[in-house]
C-alpha cells in the first residue's frame, strides 16, 4: 500500500512496510512541514489587478501552509486577488501593512469566500475548507472590565461631541460630585418648577 497524504497540511502519511531505509528522511520531512504550519513566514509579491495563488504541495514546503503571509510593498490601484487552496482548514495571520489601497485586495479561497482588507493592517483569518473568513474584533466575544482600561485612558478627545446624550445616562449617575464647582445640583423646584426633576444651577 503506497503513502497518502494529509488533508490540510498534506503531511505524507506512510503504509506500514513502506519506504524502507527512508522513514528517517521523510518523517523529517513531516516535522519540517508542521514547523512551517504553525510558525512559518514568507514575504509574497502581489501585482496590482492579477490574481495570486498560494499552493499547498503534497509533502513539500509550499507557500499556502505558513502561518504568517505578509504581503510584500505594493500599491493595488485595482481589484486584486490572492487565494489558497481549497479544502484545506488552517489558521493565517495575513500582513498587509505595506498594501497601499488594501480595500482593493480580497483574499479568498480559490472557490469560495473570503474578505478584503479595510486598512493597512494584520490581520488574522481560519480556513474552514470552503471559505476564508476574518477574525475580527467585533466578532471576538467577551468583555472588558473596567479594571482594564487605564485612568487617563478616555480623553476629551477620544469622545466624539454627539456621544453622550440623556438617554445614555442614568437617572443617579450624575451626582454633585461630578460635577464642576461653578455647577450646583438640587431638586427642590425653583419658580415654575416640578418637584422630583433635578435641576442644575450655575453659581
Amino acid at each position: 500500500m503506497a503513502s497518502t497524504f494529509s488533508t490540510d497540511l498534506k503531511l505524507e502519511l506512510m503504509a506500514t512496510g513502506e519506504n524502507a531505509g527512508t522513514w528517517g528522511t521523510k518523517t523529517n520531512t513531516n516535522l519540517n512541514l508542521i514547523q512551517q504550519a504553525i510558525s512559518g513566514f514568507e514575504q509574497i509579491t502581489i501585482s496590482s489587478g492579477g490574481t495570486t495563488a498560494l499552493v499547498m504541495s503534497n509533502a513539500s514546503i509550499s507557500t499556502a501552509r505558513n502561518m504568517i503571509i505578509k504581503f510584500a510593498t505594493v500599491t493595488l490601484s485595482g481589484g486584486t486577488t490572492v487565494t489558497i487552496p481549497d479544502s484545506i482548514e488552517k489558521f493565517y495571520i495575513f500582513d498587509c501593512t505595506a498594501v497601499t489601497n488594501p480595500t482593493n485586495l480580497t483574499i479568498k479561497t480559490a472557490s469560495g469566500t473570503g474578505f478584503t482588507p479595510n486598512a493597512s493592517l494584520i490581520y488574522a483569518a481560519y480556513t474552514d475548507g470552503t471559505n476564508l473568513k476574518e477574525v475580527s474584533l467585533d466578532t471576538l466575544g467577551g468583555t472588558i472590565g473596567t479594571t482594564q482600561i487605564a485612568d487617563d485612558a478616555v480623553t476629551n478627545d477620544k469622545v466624539a461631541d454627539d456621544a453622550v446624550n440623556t438617554s445614555q445616562i442614568v437617572n443617579d449617575a450624575v451626582t454633585a460630585s461630578k460635577l464642576a464647582r461653578k455647577f450646583t445640583i438640587s431638586t427642590s423646584s425653583p419658580s415654575g418648577g416640578n418637584d422630583g426633576d433635578i435641576w442644575f444651577k450655575y453659581s
